[in-house]
């Protein structure tokens, strides 16, 4: 990517009855939004011109709809119309219609990011009820990237003042322990090392792994996990290079603000 030009942001809408197109139209109501990238909206115009009318308050906020990603200007909201036909907006509610429109906007920006028409993709909330009834076969947006390109994705929840990897995504909490493994627990530590090394610019990044059970097991009285898989697999990681401490409890973790150090 050429130094000099700035980067395409493909955003979609999600659910055309949530809080997405609110949360896009405040974001880029911000003259300084336009400094930063091209911003080009995946969604249906009809659903923009409606919330833009509803918030009173907003201002500065104006789109311009193109035929493509490669027809965006830059200091200006792009908008890829992803709906031709009828739109009904029911805010509040859940209905196919929504989830239908929601998975449009997504499928066609994947496509565009495939083709390497934009270089990044941010995604507004989904109903992840409504969108099974679109045929979108997928828990949530990771599991769809992650079918649409291949590799294995990392969920990292993120602030300025600390960022969480999560070792399982999306599966329910009493199929966690058996999901857990040395290989599992080692690609994860090695996805966030560079995930923060490569887009945060941490030069050598020290990471907290936290238990499965409460108090980490307490050596084993509280269970074995923290003992036969992640001690050994942060063990490993260390072994590798990477700066990977714990198990620590994670309740205290959090509440004693250990996170801090």
């Amino acid at each position: 990517m050429s130094e000099n030009r700035m980067i395409k942001v493909g955003i979609t809408q999600g659910d055309i009855n949530g809080i997405g197109p609110e949360v896009i139209i405040r974001t880029l109501a911000d003259p300084r939004m336009g400094e930063l990238f091209v911003p080009i909206i995946y969604g249906a115009s009809k659903a923009f011109s409606f919330y833009r009318k509803q918030l009173g308050d907003v201002e500065n906020f104006s789109f311009q709809i193109v035929p493509s990603a490669r027809d965006a200007r830059p200091k200006r909201v792009n908008l890829i119309d992803t709906c031709s036909g009828e739109l009904h907006i029911e805010p509040g509610k859940a209905t196919p219609e929504g989830g239908a429109q929601a998975i449009a906007a997504l499928r066609r920006a994947a496509d565009d990011l495939a083709a390497g028409e934009i270089d990044v993709v941010v995604t507004a909330p989904i109903n992840k009820e409504n969108v099974q009834q679109a045929g979108f076969g997928f828990t949530g947006h990771t599991e769809f990237f992650a079918d649409r390109f291949g590799g294995q994705p990392l969920m990292v929840m993120c602030s300025d003042l600390m960022k969480v990897g999560l070792a399982t995504i999306h599966v329910p909490i009493a199929e966690v322990s058996g999901l857990l493994s040395r290989e599992l627990i080692l690609e994860r530590l090695t996805q966030l090392r560079n995930m923060l090394r490569s887009d945060f610019r941490v030069v050598e990044p020290r990471i907290a792994v936290l238990g499965l059970n409460p108090h980490a097991g307490d050596g084993g009285v509280i269970g074995h996990e923290e003992q036969t898989i992640i001690r050994p697999a942060i063990a490993e990681a260390t072994a590798q290079g990477i700066l990977a401490f714990g198990p620590f409890a994670a309740d205290g973790f959090f509440a004693s603000g250990s996170y801090r150090h």
